[in-house]
């Protein structure tokens, strides 16, 4: 249903840490004058950690607004209670998203029935496609692929975007799923690997940097191209790397600063990029050509 590169958007902040949609609305703008192919708001990558209630539909609403049906939109609204999970995705489907991303409860650590049935109740409850998020890193909570293969059969669950790491999980999915679910990649390091072997895409931390090359090396994976995937992603290496040298999202968000496109306005308990790792992040920008 949705392909190729689609940028896990940062969510702009004053110093104070208000919201800026002026900023929002020029980095939508960005996304889709580069390239991007779908935008995910407010996923982990745009704080929904640290946004309330009503900012978090405020933001979705936002970039609805912005994009105006010129490229998918889709909505984080994962949270650890079923509950709160089922009111994000409702009031999401509302504000006219494409669809919605959900990850995996974090914290309770529920089991893999819990899981089932946590998925399950947000599917039937509420009309709209949605994708499965599993990142084990970041939820202790590792969704296992027999899990997957069995909310394959709800209509409405159309993908996942696995995050463990590893592309043998992918390739397993993608052996798996066959043609009930798409499988995206949720590592930008293993993405181009991901896609080659049967990912439809990735949402992706790197795109909010370089989204146009993001764009192209999904691209050439999609098409096959192996060569022309791998010489696109050598450009993006550096990137990979270093928009994790601290949790994400501290050190993209002051790659995007540097871009000009946000201000440089971060949430505690996430504190700005250490000045010790702007450098790397630095030298990294410029390996995949987006500064001099």
């Amino acid at each position: 249903m949705f392909r190729g590169s689609m940028v896990a958007i940062v969510t702009p902040m004053h110093g104070d840490g208000a919201l800026d949609f002026e900023a929002l609305a020029r980095l939508v703008e960005f996304h889709i004058e580069n390239g991007t192919d779908a935008i995910i708001a407010v996923g982990t990558t745009g704080e929904s950690a640290t946004l309330d209630y009503d900012e978090h539909i405020a933001v979705i609403r936002k970039v609805v607004g912005c994009v105006k049906g010129r490229i998918p939109v889709i909505a984080g609204t994962g949270a650890n209670s079923t509950r709160e999970a089922l009111h994000l995705t409702q009031h999401a489907m509302e504000a006219g998203v494409d669809a919605c991303l959900l990850v995996t409860p974090y914290y309770n650590k529920p089991t893999q029935e819990g899981l089932y049935q946590h998925f399950k109740l947000i599917a039937d409850g509420v009309a709209i496609p949605q994708i499965l998020y599993n990142v084990p890193g970041r939820t202790a909570c590792d969704m296992q692929p027999e899990t997957v293969e069995r909310l394959a059969d709800i209509p409405n669950i159309v993908g996942i975007k696995e995050a463990s790491g590893s592309v043998e999980r992918i390739q397993e999915l993608v052996r798996r799923l066959g043609d009930r679910m798409d499988v995206y990649s949720g590592d930008d390091g293993i993405a181009a690997e991901a896609i080659l072997n049967g990912a439809k895409g990735t949402i992706s931390v790197t795109a909010n940097v370089a989204p146009r090359t993001m764009h192209e090396m999904c691209a050439a994976a999609l098409a096959g191209d192996r060569v022309q995937t791998e010489t696109l992603n050598d450009r993006l290496a550096g990137l990979h790397k270093a928009l994790f040298l601290e949790s994400n999202p501290i050190p993209v968000k002051w790659a995007v600063a540097q871009l000009n496109l946000i201000p440089s306005g971060i949430r505690l308990p996430l504190t700005p990029l250490s000045e010790s790792l702007q450098p790397a992040v630095r030298a990294a920008m410029r390996q995949a050509g987006v500064i001099d």
